[in-house]
């Protein structure tokens, strides 16, 4: 059945390969279902519906990628996006973090409008590679402040938005600390799943020392998503209708730009690019992705992207859409060990905010 589907012999792989380049995709991009919930929940959202509305909007989303597009790309909610609503949107938007899902939701919506259409191209062309290159640095600097924040570098100073130092000493700062090098570390031998390790690493340290509360069980039910389930809506209220309005296409922005750039790249990288250059199915990967991102909303979550940790599937020998099948059946695994996730401190995530950041911020030395 999977070999007629998604001919795996035509692209040169098989049953198992597929299969462990699907693990392996999954390994190195499952953070996301711990990071996710802490950051959202700075914005008044419900942790534990977060992480269910994380799990089920990567999990459905993929499954369509895989079995419609046909490609072996993982999406979830975006690492960057999701700080930017957090901290940005939904304060700007008066904290109604129902108004920002609205948004998300709107800004989903015109961007499958714009998928299926020529003015895709035209816009993401329209851009010059340096504005491109800039606007993923400053997301990049944004995150990394939030990462330092949440690990305690740097704190609020209790009368206004200005940031001060934190105490170095203090335990989490030390242990975030740690995470970072030990992430970096991982990272640079190309270990597999190296974020996902010093995020769990940190948490038993945090545990060991009684920094952190004790383990409460491994495994249970999910926890309840009705919190941020359909939740949205789209009165603006008292916000004025220009922070809507530039909220939704500041969304559509970064959206279009982050997925093509992601896909692009993925694509070149597993050799699955046409003789002309073009993505094969990008139309149907492109509206995914902008479905994903309307899923979320109405299940109480961040815009949801491609994940450039693809990659690491394809290296694996991940050729076709199997690959984001076998990912998406791992997102709806990963719902039933919540006691696990809900137990990682904000300082344990926080290594994994500024690796990214760092990573985003790389792109500056390409700009002339």
């Amino acid at each position: 059945m999977f070999e007629r589907y998604f001919e795996l012999s035509a692209h040169g792989t098989t049953l198992r390969r597929e299969v462990v380049a699907g693990i392996t995709t999954f390994l190195t991009m499952a953070y996301i279902v711990v990071v996710n919930p802490h950051i959202l929940a700075n914005g008044g959202l419900d942790q534990g519906a977060v992480f269910v509305a994380t799990c089920l909007a990567s999990a459905l989303t993929t499954l369509l990628m895989g079995f419609w597009a046909k490609l072996p790309v993982a999406l979830a909610p975006g690492l960057r996006l999701n700080a930017f609503l957090a901290f940005t949107v939904i304060p700007a938007l008066g904290y109604d973090w129902q108004l920002a899902l609205g948004c998300v939701f709107l800004s989903g919506l015109l961007f499958v409008l714009v998928s299926i259409t020529p003015a895709r191209e035209w816009l993401i062309n329209a851009l010059p590679r340096s504005l491109k290159l800039a606007i993923a640095a400053g997301i990049g600097f944004f995150l990394a402040l939030v990462g330092l924040n949440q690990a305690g570098i740097v704190v609020s100073n209790g009368s206004s938005s200005l940031l001060t130092a934190g105490s170095l000493a203090a335990p989490d700062v030390l242990l975030a600390a740690l995470g970072f090098i030990v992430i970096f570390a991982l990272a640079a031998r190309r270990v597999i799943g190296a974020v996902m390790i010093g995020i769990l690493l940190i948490t038993v340290l945090a545990m060991a020392f009684g920094v952190a509360a004790p383990l409460d069980g491994i495994a249970g039910l999910p926890p309840a998503i009705a919190p941020t389930f359909f939740q949205l809506h789209f009165d603006s209220g008292n916000t004025a209708e220009g922070v809507v309005i530039s909220t939704v296409l500041v969304f559509l922005l970064v959206m279009m730009l982050d997925t093509s750039g992601t896909l692009t790249a993925v694509a070149y990288q597993g050799k699955l690019l046409t003789e002309d250059g073009k993505l094969p199915n990008a139309r149907r990967a492109l509206t995914t992705d902008a479905v994903g991102s309307m899923l979320g909303a109405v299940l109480g979550t961040s815009p949801v992207t491609a994940y450039i940790e693809s990659s690491a599937g394809i290296q694996a020998g991940g050729r076709t859409g199997l690959t984001a099948v076998v990912v998406g059946v791992l997102f709806l695994l990963v719902l039933f060990f919540a006691p696990v996730v809900t137990a990682v401190p904000a300082y344990a995530t926080a290594p994994a905010l500024i690796f990214v950041a760092v990573l985003m911020v790389g792109g500056l030395k390409e700009l002339a």
